[in-house]
């Protein structure tokens, strides 16, 4: 069968209980509950990755399983919303944490054994869970709140999240701290993450699917018997000639690309080991501040939609101009070819400067991918929509990391990434412009519905505006 939307009257949907918004079945919670677990996974993730070479010395075998990581996630972030309207909630998130747990597993093995074949295949495996949970998490952070709430909701979960990465950070800070002059980070560090990742595993059980959740007024999340394999299938080769995806694409494709570039080079490069674990506890929070600060733009700034959507681009567009102009003074004094002389650590007088940088880039980052979420979530209102755009956004994403993490491994100019990360990120703006001139109303209805209403006989208006999308 493929997916059916129930029809409810007003009555039914008005009458269902919502006592409080910290009900387990609320938005506010489920939203709350999926950033726990990307908190335990991607975030404890993004925090092994930040430290440059995932706390290895040479960073050639983290390189070689991101780019694996990568190029299977291109695909199974496109196919994960297709995924994950068949298999619901539990069984897609629950199968993608478990790689990251696998993952963290590899270096361990690696610390002692030096062989990096083990962790290029844990990366490819990852590569395919975090393609599931990241479709999964994109249908419920935009569908599952009101569609005038997006923004908050979206900061909130990124708020959560990145405090994986802020914790993350202080697991190698503390305990490496009296090795300043250490090489690779210690086995102590790896069974942490690993502790926290087994955690998101059995956390991932808590979220209810989209049926089952009700919002403040009374309303229900799309309520959807799962699809089918060949429905999925025709509806995600149909996101590759979809306009609105189209014009996604670079900014898609630019979002992970930057990380290679400021893990390996700009902390990886510039900075000690304990420093490298102090400054990601900067740089995930700074994710916090920059996702609530745009968040707060895109939903309270006017009361246009439209307007939010083009002030929010505008003044990460500035900012993002401000930031990597600042990365490119800090960049022309060293090179592949001549590195710093000496790493900096977090005591010496130096450190202010780069470190600046680096928690800007981190502010940056959120605001950026926070902006492109909220336009997609702005785009359609029901999860089964929403889990195919976040798949998509997610598999193109990640094939432009997969790319970025073998220009890395292949040394190319640290000048030439930067500006190519500058020029990709410079390029989105006017297009998601464009795609909130053409695809986003100001009320909370996307383009298509306004269409299927208006074709509507007026007999069967009233009982038909209050279904819920397809």
């Amino acid at each position: 069968m493929g997916a059916e939307v129930e029809v409810k009257d007003e009555e039914s949907i008005t009458k269902l209980p919502t006592k409080s918004r910290f009900r387990y079945n609320s938005p506010l919670v489920q939203v709350s509950l999926i950033g726990l677990v990307c908190f335990c996974c991607p975030g404890m993730f993004n925090a092994l990755n930040g430290m440059g070479g995932g706390g290895q010395l040479d960073p050639t075998a983290t390189n070689n399983a991101n780019t694996a990581l990568y190029t299977t996630f291109a695909v199974f972030g496109i196919l994960g919303g297709g995924i994950y309207n068949i298999l619901g909630p539990h069984l897609t998130l629950a199968a993608g944490c478990s790689t990251y747990v696998l993952y963290a597993g590899s270096l361990l093995y690696y610390n002692q054994q030096q062989h990096q074949g083990f962790v290029i295949i844990a990366g490819a495996l990852l590569g395919i869970g975090a393609g599931l949970l990241w479709a999964c998490e994109g249908a419920i952070m935009t569908s599952y709140p009101p569609p005038n709430r997006k923004g908050t909701y979206i900061s909130l979960f990124w708020s959560i999240f990145n405090m994986g990465g802020v914790i993350g950070g202080l697991i190698p800070f503390i305990l490496n701290y009296h090795r300043n002059e250490a090489a690779s980070v210690n086995d102590a560090t790896y069974i942490g993450f690993m502790c926290f990742m087994s955690a998101g595993t059995l956390l991932s059980f808590a979220i209810l699917p989209p049926n089952r959740v009700v919002r403040d007024d009374g309303t229900r999340c799309t309520d959807v018997k799962y699809s089918s394999v060949s429905k999925e299938a025709t509806e995600v080769l149909k996101l590759f000639t979809n306009w609105k995806m189209l014009l996604i694409v670079p900014a898609a494709w630019a979002s992970n690309f930057f990380y290679s570039y400021q893990f390996n080079n700009v902390n990886g490069v510039l900075f000690n080991l304990r420093t490298r674990g102090l400054n990601n506890v900067f740089y995930w929070g700074a994710q916090m501040l920059g996702s609530i600060g745009v968040g707060y733009i895109l939903d309270f700034s006017f009361q246009s939609r439209r307007m939010r959507g083009f002030v929010g681009i505008s003044v990460v567009a500035l900012l993002g101009t401000a930031i990597w102009g600042g990365g490119l003074a800090n960049q022309l004094p060293y090179s592949h070819d001549h590195p710093p002389s000496n790493k900096l650590d977090f005591k010496d007088s130096s450190f202010a400067g780069p470190f600046v940088l680096y928690f800007s880039y981190g502010l940056l980052d959120a605001m950026f991918q926070s902006m492109v979420y909220w336009v997609i979530g702005a785009l359609a209102d029901d999860s089964q929509t929403l889990s195919r755009y976040s798949g998509f956004y997610k598999g193109v994403q990640s094939a432009g990391a997969a790319v970025a993490w073998q220009v890395d491994t292949h040394k190319v100019p640290l000048l030439s990434q930067l500006i190519v990360n500058w020029s990709l990120t410079t390029i989105s703006y006017p297009l998601l412009v464009l795609l909130v001139m053409l695809a986003v109303k100001d009320d909370s209805k996307t383009e298509d519905e306004i269409v299927k209403e208006a074709t509507v006989p007026s007999s069967n208006k009233d009982i038909n505006s209050t279904a819920i999308s397809t």
